[in-house]
């Protein structure tokens, strides 16, 4: 499943959620967001986001007392996180088990609207025409990750991070620039020694957030170059000879590192891996024209640069606005239908998710993701108290 290209785009003029720099000041001081239609920042990091409502609804802290199993499928960048929260809330609740299985955004999201899922786990939030389409499903952000640009580039030590912006990878994925020598990419990387390998796109062959993620970050720093026609979760790259699509973020990896010269995207949950296999991340060109790593804190500036989340929680976080925030960064969505066969599932469901948001944060920081803002934890209570059986 897929997002139409023309129902993943922002407005026009000034994308949603741009926090102007005043305002953004004031939600790193504190301002507290509010419901029902009034505004204010969403964005800003919680230390230690609260396990249990502050002013949200009333929600179940523990699970039903019968045994119950909760199967999880979708983004293979949030599979890591599950692999921690699936023994993590076992260990708790030993009556419930969480069944994960990784695949893809478009599957999370397409299991759970068929019911083959209790929790569908996505990177893109859920389209107009899914929205109209299943009308009991709802997008519940649980965290916030970043994308990475990963390569294998002969020569070069994963410890020098070559800069590339969207402009620059709009022209690599559009089959424009086809080698590491290129003068566009020495331009931004002097005194970098590139060799004249081809470059080798990988790219998701599945229906993925992350493709979303990607696509979204190159339309937003160069429209002209890479159309919002190519923005989705599955797309038609124009790309060049020899290209490959593998399946599920451990498919990049792997075909990244086997190809000398190729190049693809990842989630940041994979940094151990990449830095593992001994491949490069790149460090990104932001909409201030300054080169960052999605570091804790360059990933909290992303976030503190939005603001104004819906209260269905569907909002991008690309391309953020100021000189230290991480380009690519997004909501981990939790895809749930609100509509369950009975009551203690719909229980059990409620207080997983209220847990991953609260309790689960402790696992955040081994995959590399970060808490959402106390503001977005008020949100996402919201959404799951719609959870009934």
């Amino acid at each position: 499943m897929s997002l139409d290209a023309e129902e993943a785009q922002p407005p026009p003029g000034r994308r949603p959620g741009r926090c102007p720099l005043g305002l953004a000041v004031l939600v790193l001081a504190g301002a507290v967001l509010t419901l029902g239609g009034l505004t204010a920042c969403s964005g800003g990091a919680a230390s230690t986001p609260p396990s249990s409502p502050a002013s949200g609804p009333a929600l179940p802290t523990t699970p039903a007392s019968a045994p119950q199993r909760l199967p999880e499928t979708g983004s293979s960048l949030m599979a890591p996180l599950f692999a921690l929260w699936g023994p993590a809330y076992h260990a708790q609740f030993p009556q419930v088990r969480i069944g994960t299985a990784s695949s893809s955004s478009g599957t999370g999201i397409s299991s759970a609207a068929a019911g083959t899922t209790d929790i569908g786990a996505s990177d893109a939030f859920l389209s107009p025409a899914d929205v109209s389409k299943y009308t009991n499903l709802v997008n519940i952000p649980l965290a916030v990750a970043a994308l990475m640009v990963i390569y294998h580039v002969p020569g070069l030590s994963p410890s020098t991070h070559l800069k590339l912006d969207g402009q620059v990878l709009a022209r690599i994925f559009g089959g424009k620039i086809t080698t590491w020598n290129d003068p566009a990419i020495r331009d931004l990387n002097p005194g970098v020694t590139l060799p004249g390998t081809a470059i080798v796109l990988v790219h998701r062959s599945d229906t993925s957030g992350s493709t979303f993620l990607f696509t979204s970050y190159l339309n937003a720093q160069d429209p002209a170059g890479w159309s919002s026609a190519l923005i989705g979760t599955q797309v038609a790259w124009p790309g060049q000879p020899g290209e490959q699509g593998a399946a599920g973020s451990g498919g990049i990896i792997s075909a990244v590192q086997a190809m000398p010269g190729a190049v693809g995207y990842v989630g940041v949950s994979y940094l151990s891996t990449v830095t593992r296999d001994g491949e490069g991340e790149a460090a990104l060109g932001n909409s201030a024209g300054h080169y960052e790593l999605p570091t804790a804190s360059a990933i909290q500036a992303g976030l503190a640069s939005f603001t104004n989340t819906p209260a269905n929680e569907t909002m991008s976080l690309v391309d953020g606005s100021g000189a230290d925030v991480y380009p690519i960064i997004n909501y981990e969505y939790a895809i749930v239908s609100v509509s369950q066969a009975s009551t203690t599932l719909a229980q059990d469901l409620r207080a997983f998710l209220n847990w991953a948001i609260g309790t689960g944060t402790a696992q955040l920081a081994q995959v590399n993701f970060q808490p959402l803002p106390p503001s977005l934890v008020t949100l996402s209570q919201a959404q799951i108290a719609k959870i009934r059986g």
